[in-house]
């Protein structure tokens, strides 16, 4: 090594020297190694020691808390939405500003009954910040209060719809052997609708008479808020059978082949009942007991009943007579016309135009009678007819493509009908 680096130039020898010597210098001047750990904490190897976590981390960002509380009022008789407001102490200010917001509110708190019944949001301080009002089991109106004054809509919850099936044999009274099936008040008229153009309910129906229907039933948040529409029904009535499916594209009902169930009368102008005599133009007079002509259908029902127009018409004449009592007489085209007894009170004018099922008067015992009941007559071209019997125009019937997707429909609902079996037979 010696004669190596005598061999090398002075210049080298000196740059050897100066980094030797520069590497010494730095050596002895780093601190010692215990200087520099002497205040670090010092672990062991295998011991357990705890970890202190910041307190911050778990306390959660939750949105502030909106305090309400709720109190339910129902509307008493006689009472305004201005009372209620003055009973429960809100001001006159604050409805106004509420039915000024929009004409839906106007409308909504305008439109009260007794037994409505308003659901009142306050704040902490009993301050007002929200009112609901339930429309029916599965909509309510809600107002808010917003920084620029009130708004409103409507909320809606789901509606689950479900099939369901009733079916009777009628024994005596249509009514009851309806509801022994399990059907709603309601579902038992629309029944009765449905074929009405077809059955006077009041003097037609006999006993072993049958029907069988498929409906929905509805659902919301798993609670049964009653029977829905129904979707089809058979209906048999002194051995004729009549089938009916409601077509959801109009929401009209026809029968399996497209025809139209309306017609253009209805057999019975009145919500079906006792009947005290059928058509009948021997029957003697009640009063003089003379054979004389009855050439019409009476029926008997509570005094103030309503009496519907049979069809779409004008009233030709509207009045009274010692005989006819209240009368009203409506015109329906050249062909035909429907006549009405006895009504306690009229309800339409001469000249007027009525509709299908509109009320023109109240069931009475006006005029030569011996107990109160609806005379009604039956006219073709001047002719008195037995209404039950007579044959009726119908109403436009499904063409073309409506009538192809509506028999496919048809066969599929009476399908699910008779897919059901008799464990469900109610007899009244």
């Amino acid at each position: 090594m010696r004669a190596f680096i005598s061999q090398l130039p002075i210049f080298h020898k000196v740059l050897i020297g100066f980094i030797s010597a520069l590497t010494i210098i730095v050596a002895f001047s780093l601190p010692d190694m215990e200087e520099l750990t002497q205040h670090e904490p010092r672990l062991k190897v295998g011991k357990h020691y705890p970890l202190v976590i910041p307190e911050d981390i778990f306390i959660q960002q939750s949105p502030p808390k909106v305090f309400t509380d709720w109190e339910t009022y129902t509307v008493k008789s006689g009472e305004s939405t201005a009372l209620l407001f003055n009973r429960i102490g809100l001001s006159a200010q604050l409805l106004y500003q509420l039915v000024s917001s929009n004409e839906e509110i106007e409308n909504q708190l305008s439109r009260l009954r007794p037994g409505d019944k308003l659901i009142f949001g306050f704040n902490e301080n009993h301050e007002f910040t929200q009112l609901i009002r339930p429309i029916s089991a599965y909509q309510s109106f809600r107002i808010s209060k917003t920084k620029d004054g009130f708004r409103s809509h409507i909320e809606k919850k789901e509606i689950n719809k479900h099939f369901n099936h009733a079916e009777a044999t009628i024994t005596s009274n249509f009514w009851n052997a309806a509801v022994t099936s399990g059907l709603t008040p309601n579902q038992i008229m629309s029944l009765a609708g449905i074929f009405g153009w077809d059955i006077d309910f009041a003097l037609d129906i006999r006993s072993g008479d049958n029907f069988k229907v498929l409906f929905e039933e509805q659902f919301v948040e798993g609670k049964n808020i009653g029977g829905g529409n129904i979707l089809a029904a058979v209906f048999t009535n002194q051995g004729t059978t009549f089938k009916a499916v409601l077509n959801p594209e109009d929401g009209n009902y026809y029968a399996p082949d497209g025809r139209a169930m309306k017609k253009a009368f209805l057999r019975s102008p009145i919500d079906f009942r006792r009947v005290t005599s059928n058509f009948n133009p021997t029957r003697r007079h009640p009063v003089t007991g003379k054979v004389v002509a009855h050439r019409g259908t009476d029926y008997a029902a509570p005094v103030g009943t309503p009496i519907w127009a049979a069809g779409d018409g004008i009233v030709e004449k509207a009045g009274y007579n010692q005989f006819n009592g209240n009368y009203v007489f409506l015109r329906h085209s050249n062909t035909y016309i429907t006549k009405y007894l006895h009504m306690k009170k009229r309800l339409v004018k001469t000249g007027q135009r009525v509709k299908q099922g509109d009320t023109i008067g109240t069931l009475g015992g006006t005029g030569r009678v011996t107990g109160p009941h609806l005379h009604y007559e039956f006219l073709v071209n001047g002719i008195h007819k037995n209404p039950r019997t007579v044959d009726l125009p119908q109403s436009r019937s499904l063409t073309g493509d409506k009538k192809t997707r509506f028999v496919k429909l048809a066969k599929q609902q009476l399908d699910k009908l008779n897919q059901y079996d008799h464990r469900l037979i109610a007899q009244d």
